[in-house]
């Protein structure tokens, strides 16, 4: 490969249900970027927890780490790397001759390996929690540039409760903290960042205006443009996300209006009115800050259901 650029690695992040893998299935579509299609969530608590594992200039502990990473995320090491199968023992002796004696290092060696099998000289990774500790990540990998992806809180709120078990959100006030909570942190930790390392992009220009919207992220990348992009490959999987089985869906925008009632409309605008303000999206109420008896009683409404369908 040519023009190899493992050192840049890219993150696409955001608060969940917010489109992130749609970003994913797009960019991966690109000749020059590699992706795995589902979400590693080891990246954090690996490098957190590396001094458990010893010296990582022995092989053993070098495996250590990848079993690790596997007890951790299986399903995700064993089907959505597409340029490499997962074998700990065969990994662990090629990062060991390879000289990887720290997380960063191993974990990169993961995703370079599968770059290369996929004749890609970039990779990326998708998860949109990630959002939350870009600083670490920026720590790990210092060449990291992170597209953080913000979707309407409100058709957030809407497609959580679609997955309301998954996520634990049983109420539109907690739906509006636990999408406040990601996009304000993220915005937050973002304007930190150097501009050629952060960049926001909405949903909603990602499917109104693709072209416009792909070109920017192509040239915050340093990547040239490719319509490959725009006409990505679809998930074959019927349990992914189902925007990502068929062409872009403009319409697939604004949907609370018809789905949300008003009651929904008035607690989640109350309780993250202002950042859905400040973020361009029109409001439909006047978003007062919720009486504290409404947000206790949001709050121990939705822990208590919680617990109650815990299986």
């Amino acid at each position: 490969m040519s023009n190899v650029r493992f050192d840049r690695p890219f993150f696409i992040v955001g608060a969940p249900r917010s489109g992130t893998t749609l970003l994913q299935y797009m960019l991966r579509s690109h000749p020059n970027l590699s992706l795995p299609t589902g979400e590693s969530h080891f990246f954090v608590p690996l490098y957190r927890n590396r001094r458990d594992f010893g010296d990582l200039r022995r092989r053993e502990n070098v495996r250590r780490v990848l079993e690790a990473m596997y007890h951790q995320s299986r399903a995700f090491l064993e089907t959505d790397l597409h340029g490499l199968r997962f074998d700990p023992e065969a990994l662990a002796e090629r990062f060991h001759a390879e000289g990887r004696d720290t997380i960063p290092a191993i974990i990169a060696g993961l995703y370079e390996a599968n770059a290369a099998g996929e004749n890609k000289p970039r990779w990326g990774e998708k998860t949109p929690y990630y959002v939350l500790h870009m600083p670490l990540l920026l720590e790990m990998f210092p060449g990291a540039q992170f597209i953080h992806v913000i979707r309407d809180g409100r058709d957030v709120l809407l497609s959580l409760f679609g997955r309301r078990d998954d996520f634990g959100v049983y109420n539109s006030y907690y739906g509006a903290r636990y999408w406040e909570q990601y996009v304000a942190t993220g915005q937050h930790l973002g304007r930190q960042l150097p501009p050629d390392r952060y960049l926001e992009i909405r949903y909603e220009d990602l499917l109104t205006f693709p072209e416009r919207t792909v070109r920017h992220i192509c040239r915050f990348l340093d990547e040239p443009f490719d319509p490959a992009v725009i006409h990505f490959r679809k998930a074959g999987e019927a349990g992914k996300t189902p925007l990502v089985q068929r062409d872009l869906q403009p319409q697939n925008v604004a949907k609370w209006r018809r789905r949300l009632t008003p009651l929904q409309r008035w607690l989640f605008e109350g309780a993250a009115g202002t950042l859905l303000y400040t973020n361009g999206y029109p409001l439909a109420t006047r978003a007062r800050p919720l009486p504290l008896p409404v947000r206790i009683l949001g709050r121990l409404h939705n822990d208590w259901v919680r617990r109650w369908r815990k299986p």
